[in-house]
């Protein structure tokens, strides 16, 4: 039986899996991601978040107990916002994500999410596959006082690009060009097309890992 592991905390990455009709173990990574950035000066944004995603999804397979690294697939991910060739991740702070939005309310954005997909046989990794989705984001221009008042949520400190789709943020956001749950953190399309690659198939995952 082969259980899903998301090597995220992500809540919204989390919400995607079982709203598909998954229900993962999750396992946080708890991988340097601020290190690993400043390791790939000069790279494009696909290959920064792909680079994430293959931290994660390899810091979680080295820490699994034996009965799940027995038959597994572990799914890492990452997602960051490019604006301009800028790329903009998680804020931290409410200075920072008020600066994020101030460049670029009424305009659009890539997010893009890397995704890493590892098979586990007996604890070792037996494949390995690795993507990123993008998808095109337009902003709206929020009135100053509703800007601050969705600073002080704290929702857009701790996401990528200081925003959310699925939250208070999709109030903000005017349209989308490409796979919506990409821009929540993970790309159903594309996970679809990358467990086969790894040997299996989503009628299994559905098996192994259902809701309730």
């Amino acid at each position: 039986m082969t259980r899903l592991v998301l090597g995220s905390a992500s809540a919204g990455r989390l919400s995607v899996l079982r709203q598909a009709g998954v229900e993962p173990l999750v396992v946080v990574s708890d991988v340097d991601e601020d290190a690993v950035v400043a390791s790939l000066a000069g790279a494009v944004p696909a290959e920064v978040v792909l680079a994430l995603s293959a931290a994660k999804a390899d810091r979680v397979a080295g820490s699994l107990p034996a009965g799940i690294g027995a038959d597994c697939v572990v799914i890492g991910c990452d997602s960051m916002l490019e604006v301009d060739g800028r790329l903009c991740g998680k804020p931290g702070s409410v200075d920072a994500a008020r600066a994020q939005w101030h460049a670029m309310a009424g305009r659009p954005g890539v997010l893009h999410t890397g995704h890493t997909v590892l098979r586990l046989r007996d604890g070792a990794v037996v494949a390995r596959v690795g993507e990123t989705a993008h998808t095109t984001v337009h902003f709206g221009t929020p009135e100053p006082a509703d800007l601050e008042a969705y600073l002080a949520s704290g929702e857009p400190l701790w996401v990528a690009g200081g925003f959310t789709l699925d939250g208070l943020g999709g109030w903000f956001v005017d349209g989308i060009e490409g796979d919506p749950s990409n821009v929540i953190g993970l790309s159903l399309p594309l996970l679809r097309r990358l467990l086969p690659a790894v040997g299996v198939t989503l009628s299994a995952v559905w098996r192994a890992n259902p809701i309730g």
